[in-house]
Parts: structure tokens; C-alpha cells; sequence
């Protein structure tokens, strides 16, 4: 059963490395500025040529309050009229895109990231779907796979009831933790009835899919506290929940220097949080799909996973990887064919190159013929936990022992601790090793060893 983890607590400490989420391969990381708007207009135009499908991904930057363990890109202010400029920039950017695009070509995913997309007004959101539907071909049968994400004290039923005649169908909460001490931690305080209305606001209008979002080794968090709040959010039954690591990078994110780090659990209490989340889950009939998520049997990523079709890109765990992936906003991420290209972070540049009608591309990447195999070696263990070297051959026209051949030593190490089952045909990563799966994806990474370790989360 693809769900089966075995705990393995000496494999652990012994891989418990820091390195990329496999969002993509090469890793954002990889992205330098020789990449711009050039490269974009021509990979805009080869997807028109071939109409392949569409993935929009928006992002809204703003929110009301800060959280102190937040490492996104984010402008924090009450003030709701500094939405006003950046929409109409935002508009700007999508009418510059979608006329290089086919009307042809549907959009079979959206999403609106954050900040917090509920930020914005109800004639704001009104606005910018509309402007989307008028530039893109967005479906109108409710077949999309369209997703927001919801700060529960941003959101009541009339939101919701906006939101889904709008056209979503799937919606994303932010909850990370419901102990009072810990939300004070870290300034998050948020209940869990603004938690259930929103959830109960979902069913009723009949929203395909529910994600809940937790951390763990949050300051003030003890393995049976955090095991309340998973109990708690049980009993809500979400379809998908997302249980991740905190990283703790003041250094690199100034919100996280309010947190003071005397609180934090320890590594060993942090384990202890994971393993006890597992269980909990898994008895309540949840998945592991992978990094960190799970998801009902029924839930399409659980379905994918077991017909070996799940995929990986900006947005996560997909079954729309084969679409462009089209990022609209400040910061926000394209992948179209094998250009990778991201906006300005920058909202003041962001907004300055759209008023002179410029695109906001600052940095990027083509992918090689290496990156291409990596890629899709990285996005078969990642996803289905298991490589056939077979089908590798044959994509890319190599002999894969030939061609990964210094990689090998490292491969029996693995096979030896347990982490993985190897053979002259395919790699399986075994219930001990699918907690560590990114440890796994990492020997086959050309880049990591020329990186900075520093950059990137522990894998546990």
C-alpha cells in the first residue's frame, strides 16, 4: 500500500539533511538574471503553438497581520486601499500575457496565493475575475481545479459564498496551530469556531476540497499539545492537510527574529510531534502522499498516487503538471516547457515595470538536457516512490546505470540502511525512506553540492 511509512528513528537522525522541496528541478536557487522578458515571449509563443493547457497561479501580497514564522513574500499593512495600485498593475500583467496566449488553451488549474488573497474586497476579487476570465479561457463548468487560500479571520459566509460564484471550487485554510500559547508565540491568534465556520461556510456551498495547513516546531509547542491540535483538526476532516517542518531562519526572514528562540521545541520533541501526527492521521484513515502532506483515499492526489500519475510543480503535489504554469504577481513563478522565469520580488519594481508596460521578469532559467533527465528521475521518486530506469531510457535515450553511474555508491549506501530497494531496473523507496524521500532526490541534485545548505529546510 502506497501510504505505508515505517518510523525509523537512527534512519532519521542519520538523513535528516537540510535541502530543496523539489517544487521544481534546478531549484529556484538555480535562477540567475540572464533570463527575461525575452526568454518568456518565447516560451509564451511555443506554448500557443503547441495549446497545451493552462495553470494560473496569482499572487496577493498583502495581509493585515504579521505571523512571526511567515517566510513568504508579503507586505503587511491595514491600510486596504494599497490593493487599489497593484491591481491595476496586476491587470496590466495579464492582458500583456494572455495576448501571446491561444484562446484555446484552458485553464485546468488556479490558484490565488498569498499574503492573503481574502485581503482583498469583495469588488476587488470581483474585479480581478473578471479581468481573468476576459483575458483567459477560464472554465465556467466547475470542472477546474480552482483554489484559494483563506486566513479564517479574513473570511466569513458571505466571502464564501463570493468566493464560490466566482468560481472556486477549493480552498486552502491556514491554521498551523490551535494551542493559545503558541499563537500568541508567534501572533497568530485565531479560534477554532472562525476555523469551523469557514470549514461548515465550504461544505455547505459545496467546495470540492478542503486543505488544512499546520507547523510543527512552533515556539511554546510540546508533542501533546500539538497533538490536540491535530485531534482538533480530525474532527474538522479536511480531504488534504499539510503538516510542515518550521525552519527557523531569522537571518534570512526578519519576521522570525520576533520569535524567540529560547521557546522552540527541541529536535527530539520536534520527531516526537512528527511520528505522533502520523499515527494520529494514519488512523484516521489519512494518506501520506509525500512531503509532508496527506490526503482521504478518495482525494484525487491519493487516486493519482496510486495510478502513478501524480506530479510536482510551484503549486506542490498536482494531476496538472503536464499544464503551463503561468505565475501572475509580485515574486510569482512560470514554468512554461523548460523556462523557469519569476517577477520581480520587489513590489515597488513590480509595479514600476508594469506602469511603462514592461513585464516584470527580473530571473530565470532554461532547462538543459541534464536538468531534463534530473527532472523527471527527481519527480518519480518524489511522486510515486518508486523510478523505473526503463522508462528513463527510453525518454531520454541513455543508459541510466551508464549515465548515473558515480552515483551509484551513494545508491547501495542507502539500499544498505534500509531507505531504499535497488536493483539493475528500478529504485523503490522503501516505509522507512518515504519520510526521507528528499534525501533520496538529493543524490541525484548536480547543483546541490555547489549550494549553500543554509538556504534550504531540514528534511524532517
Amino acid at each position: 500500500m502506497l501510504d505505508a511509512i515505517r518510523w525509523d528513528t537512527d534512519l532519521i537522525r542519520r538523513y535528516d539533511l537540510a535541502g530543496p522541496r523539489y517544487t521544481s528541478y534546478p531549484t529556484a536557487v538555480q535562477f540567475h538574471s540572464q533570463v527575461g522578458t525575452f526568454d518568456l515571449l518565447h516560451a509564451l509563443r511555443e506554448s500557443r503553438k503547441a495549446l497545451r493547457p493552462l495553470s494560473l497561479y496569482v499572487h496577493v501580497p498583502f495581509c493585515a497581520n504579521i505571523c512571526y514564522y511567515c517566510a513568504c513574500n508579503k507586505v503587511i499593512t491595514k491600510d486596504r486601499g494599497r490593493a487599489l495600485p497593484y491591481l491595476q498593475r496586476l491587470e496590466q500583467e495579464i492582458q500583456l500575457i494572455a495576448c501571446h496566449l491561444d484562446p484555446g488553451q484552458k485553464v485546468e488549474q488556479l490558484h490565488f496565493g498569498g499574503g492573503t488573497p481574502t485581503f482583498l474586497s469583495h469588488d476587488e476579487l470581483r474585479q480581478l475575475m473578471s479581468h481573468l476570465r476576459q483575458h483567459f479561457n477560464l472554465l465556467d463548468d466547475d470542472s477546474g481545479d480552482y483554489g484559494i487560500e483563506i486566513d479564517p479571520r479574513e473570511a466569513d459566509w458571505s466571502t464564501m459564498g463570493l468566493l464560490r460564484e466566482l468560481g472556486f471550487n477549493r480552498v486552502s485554510i491556514g491554521l498551523q496551530d490551535l494551542d493559545p500559547a503558541v499563537q500568541r508565540a508567534v501572533n497568530r491568534l485565531q479560534s477554532l469556531e472562525e476555523t469551523r465556520a469557514v470549514i461548515e461556510a465550504a461544505r455547505t456551498l459545496q467546495f470540492r476540497s478542503i486543505n488544512i495547513d499546520l507547523i510543527y516546531g512552533l515556539p511554546q509547542q510540546t508533542p501533546d499539545n500539538f497533538a490536540r491540535t491535530v485531534e482538533e483538526v480530525i474532527n474538522l476532516q479536511p480531504d488534504r492537510l499539510s503538516v510542515f517542518n518550521y525552519a527557523h531562519l531569522p537571518e534570512r526572514f526578519m519576521p522570525q527574529r520576533r520569535i524567540n528562540s529560547h521557546e522552540l521545541p527541541e529536535p527530539a520533541e520536534k520527531l516526537q510531534m512528527l511520528q505522533r501526527t502520523i499515527e494520529q492521521l494514519t488512523a484516521a484513515g489519512y494518506r501520506y502522499i509525500g512531503m509532508d502532506h496527506f490526503a482521504l483515499p478518495d482525494d484525487e492526489l491519493a487516486i493519482a498516487q496510486e495510478e502513478s500519475t501524480l506530479q510536482r510543480n510551484f503549486q506542490g503535489y498536482t494531476t496538472h503538471g503536464h499544464c503551463d504554469l503561468i505565475g501572475l504577481g509580485v515574486s510569482a513563478i512560470s514554468q512554461i516547457g523548460d523556462l523557469y522565469c519569476q517577477n520581480s520580488s520587489d513590489l515597488t519594481q513590480y509595479q514600476n515595470l508594469l506602469g511603462g508596460a514592461q513585464l516584470a521578469t527580473s530571473r530565470g532559467l532554461v532547462c538543459n538536457q541534464d536538468d531534463r533527465v534530473r527532472r523527471a528521475v527527481i519527480q518519480q521518486l518524489i511522486c510515486n516512490f518508486s523510478l523505473d530506469f526503463e522508462a528513463i531510457e527510453r525518454q531520454f535515450n541513455i543508459d541510466f546505470r551508464g549515465y548515473f553511474g558515480d552515483l551509484w555508491p551513494q545508491l547501495q549506501t542507502m539500499a544498505e540502511d534500509g531507505l531504499i530497494k535497488l536493483s539493475n531496473e528500478n529504485i523503490e523507496v522503501l516505509p522507512a525512506g518515504r519520510l526521507l524521500v528528499r534525501s533520496v532526490c538529493m543524490v541525484f541534485d548536480t547543483y546541490l553540492e555547489q549550494q549553500n545548505r543554509q538556504r534550504f529546510s531540514r528534511v524532517i
